[in-house]
């Protein structure tokens, strides 16, 4: 059987960057650039799946560059969008800003100039420190310069085709009646209370009324306004159904992808952007939501509760959370601190596969995206995070860095300021969550003897040296190899296959008591 062709680094990421590549050759379209482009909802709290979108992208953008073709990721903001509902921790008085744009909004906590740029500026920040590169366009300042004119022009003179292919596409009937398009309210400032009936495209104006709406099962009031927009200026914003199609149009986007939910949305922009605009869509690929603790959708509407991106910063490392983006697109994922240790330790593990050639390039690659394929570091003797949890659990109240870096020096660990990073998560996880739970590990009838051998040498043994040379001595009497069984007990004790030298570790800071009756639970 003739073995496939490893295409970059042998990950779903090379194989879609890839079909983009033969898709532009066969449309026939300029390569000199490839965009990718994410965007971000900038009316609540970012959380960790908005982080996903621009992840993805930009590391289908680094896969497109590194196949020999000039890409960028461009990161779009939608703060032309109006505020639907106050998350949680905004002050309640910011209710009376319900249905304006977000960028004509405060900032709640006064340190942007806008709600909008506080939003964005999460991310953006989140980003930064996962070495993401992104290329940002604001809605509201490509509204105000007139990128978006000559789309908006061509689709607002042919809405009542659009209306009647929204309704055939999604069943929805808004469009028949009114255009894909929200004015500005000139006098009460809010932008879906409004009616589009009409426009000139020789003037560039949009007739509308100021008449109400429903969202979220609550009703707004309009004001009652009559007055025009001008579609080269920031008065007002394209309808989702339509507004993809612009973006991807006015900025030459060749791949985006999209959450389950917004399907029918995307299939309305790729004939819009096609049939009315001209321009074949992007590629596309489809995702599934995240979901919280509780199996529900992540929410930006439920405030800082919510699981960040730079919550999770306190406890792992940047490069474990793209770890955790970027290990596949299909499927419903469940974010959890829970998560943290095994993804920090899983870096580490496929970070000594990816340089030494073993493993599965369908995974190993991925450590060379996580890191933006700049050098990912070479590691040698990593340190398990479990084992830096269980230091911080039995190191005396403040001094336990001191603690932590003695026992790892002990240990036969280099303490660089990496480690010290370490630590710190580590501390701040056992502060927050306490030790993570090690999952049950299945023995057959041969290692459950020698664990119990383990067992028996832990309640005898009178220095880690004897312990250490015990095991081995259980290993072979068993005919286990002994790495094998040091591999067991590490499973059994901290909930990873590595660890510090056993001996060690068990007598002088685990301790055997608390061993034996770990390891008694597996004897029964």
């Amino acid at each position: 059987m003739a073995t496939r062709q490893k295409i970059g680094f042998g990950t779903w990421i090379d194989m879609l960057a890839y079909r983009i590549v033969e898709r532009e050759k066969e449309l026939k379209r300029s390569l000199n650039m490839l965009r990718t482009e994410a965007g971000i909802a900038a009316s609540g709290f970012v959380h960790i799946g908005s982080m996903s979108d621009s992840v993805r992208a930009y590391a289908v953008s680094l896969a497109i560059k590194n196949l020999g073709y000039n890409s960028e990721m461009v990161q779009f903001a939608d703060d032309m969008d109006g505020l639907r509902s106050v998350p949680a921790e905004v002050p309640r008085e910011f209710e009376k800003h319900l249905l304006k744009p977000v960028s004509l909004i405060p900032d709640p906590f006064g340190c942007d100039e806008s709600y909008a740029v506080h939003m964005e500026n999460m991310l953006l920040d989140a980003l930064e420190k996962a070495g993401v590169e992104t290329k940002l366009y604001r809605g509201y300042e490509m509204y105000g310069r007139g990128v978006l004119k000559e789309q908006i022009t061509a689709i607002l003179s042919q809405w009542r085709a659009i209306g009647e292919k929204i309704e055939e596409m999604t069943g929805q009937s808004k469009f028949k009646k009114v255009l894909p398009y929200f004015p500005l309210c000139a006098s009460c400032g809010r932008i879906y209370t409004t009616h589009a009936l009409s426009f000139e495209p020789e003037t560039g104006r949009v007739h509308y009324v100021c008449k109400g709406v429903e969202i979220k099962k609550r009703s707004f009031t309009g004001c009652g306004y009559e007055g025009e927009a001008e579609i080269s200026k920031a008065d007002g914003k394209l309808s989702w159904k339509v507004e993809w199609a612009a973006r991807w149009a006015a900025l030459d986007i060749r791949f985006e992808a999209y959450g389950k939910d917004l399907a029918d949305s995307v299939k309305v922009n790729d004939w819009v952007c096609k049939n009315i605009l001209g321009y074949e869509p992007p590629y596309h690929v489809q995702y599934e939501l995240f979901l919280d603790e509780t199996r529900r959708k992540i929410s930006k509407s439920r405030g800082v509760s919510v699981f960040t991106p730079s919550a999770w910063y306190r406890y792992g490392s940047p490069q474990s959370l793209m770890l955790l983006l970027l290990k596949r697109i299909k499927g419903t994922r469940v974010i959890s601190p829970s998560m943290i240790p095994s993804l920090m330790d899983e870096v580490d593990r496929l970070g000594q596969q990816f340089h030494s050639g073993s493993g599965d390039p369908r995974k190993t690659g991925l450590y060379a995206y996580i890191y933006g394929l700049k050098n990912p570091p070479k590691i040698t003797k990593p340190i398990p995070y479990n084992l830096l949890v269980f230091l911080a659990s039995v190191a005396p109240a403040s001094k336990e860095r001191e603690f932590i870096q003695a026992r790892l020096k002990k240990y036969g660990y280099k303490v660089d300021d990496e480690t010290l990073q370490r630590i710190e998560m580590a501390l701040n996880y056992y502060r927050d969550f306490g030790k993570p739970s090690v999952p049950v590990v299945e023995l057959d009838h041969v290692s459950r003897k020698a664990v119990a051998e383990v067992a028996e040498a832990i309640n005898k043994a009178g220095s880690p040296e004897e312990l250490q040379s015990a095991i081995f001595e259980a290993a072979r009497r068993n005919g286990l190899d002994p790495p094998e069984l040091f591999k067991t007990l590490y499973r059994l004790l901290l909930g990873q296959e590595s660890g510090p030298r056993l001996g060690v570790f068990i007598l002088e800071d685990y301790g055997r008591e608390r061993a034996y009756s770990v390891l008694s639970k597996y004897l029964s």
